[in-house]
């Protein structure tokens, strides 16, 4: 099968839901999707831009991204500085990083899991920012880790062709699909701020990116 075409499982593994669900959507014209004879399928690109919208909007399952409280789930010493040109690399990197919390009890798992995530689809949204994200029945609770590039990260396939420099990594537990879909949703809109962004990418130390991320 083309790459570029996903079934219904391969949907709603990497949107963490139900294949009933998918149909359902698809059913009702809610998630881009088309037919071939009785069987439904998606097109990655179609999916991809529909996933970025909808984290591009404060109004995913109706929750308000300014109750997400940044010092609650990050912390300085998870805040680090990359210096890869490819996404698995820089992925890695940062999952070992994000690993060391207590919140996540297998290392391997969780890199693994990322990797096969990112393999199914990109996590870039565009203006150089990528949110790789995972739940696990083994996190405890939700928590992140921010990787601020040094170098471009080009391999990020990303839907303006602008390397990734900016990634928010999200591990959150298998029962937390609201408050990690909230959570995704937070990032996505406070990055959307140029000068933010601009910021965390000259800061000298993973303290400032901390001051500047869990600013009111």
């Amino acid at each position: 099968m083309n790459d570029d075409i996903l079934t219904i499982e391969e949907v709603a593994k990497y949107l963490r839901v139900s294949e009933r669900t998918i149909y359902d959507w698809a059913q009702k014209g809610e998630i881009p999707a088309g037919k071939i004879g009785t069987i439904w399928r998606f097109k990655k690109d179609d999916i991809e831009k529909w996933v970025n919208e909808r984290l591009s909007s404060s109004t995913i399952n109706n929750n308000n991204p300014t109750t997400v409280q940044v010092k609650n789930i990050l912390s300085p010493d998870r805040i680090i500085f990359l210096n890869h040109s490819t996404k698995r690399d820089a992925l890695i990197e940062l999952s070992n990083n994000l690993s060391t919390a207590p919140q996540v009890k297998y290392a391997q798992e969780l890199s693994t899991e990322i990797l096969k995530r990112e393999e199914l689809m990109s996590t870039a949204l565009g203006r150089g920012i990528a949110i790789p994200h995972v739940r696990l029945s083994s996190i405890t609770d939700l928590v992140v880790s921010v990787g601020i590039s040094r170098t471009d990260i080009i391999d990020f396939q990303t839907i303006d062709d602008i390397p990734v420099r900016l990634l928010i990594m999200i591990a959150a537990a298998y029962n937390q699909h609201s408050y990690y879909l909230q959570t995704l949703s937070f990032f996505s809109s406070k990055l959307r701020n140029q000068e933010l962004k601009d910021a965390l990418l000259s800061v000298k130390t993973p303290m400032e990116a901390y001051e500047l991320l869990t600013k009111e």
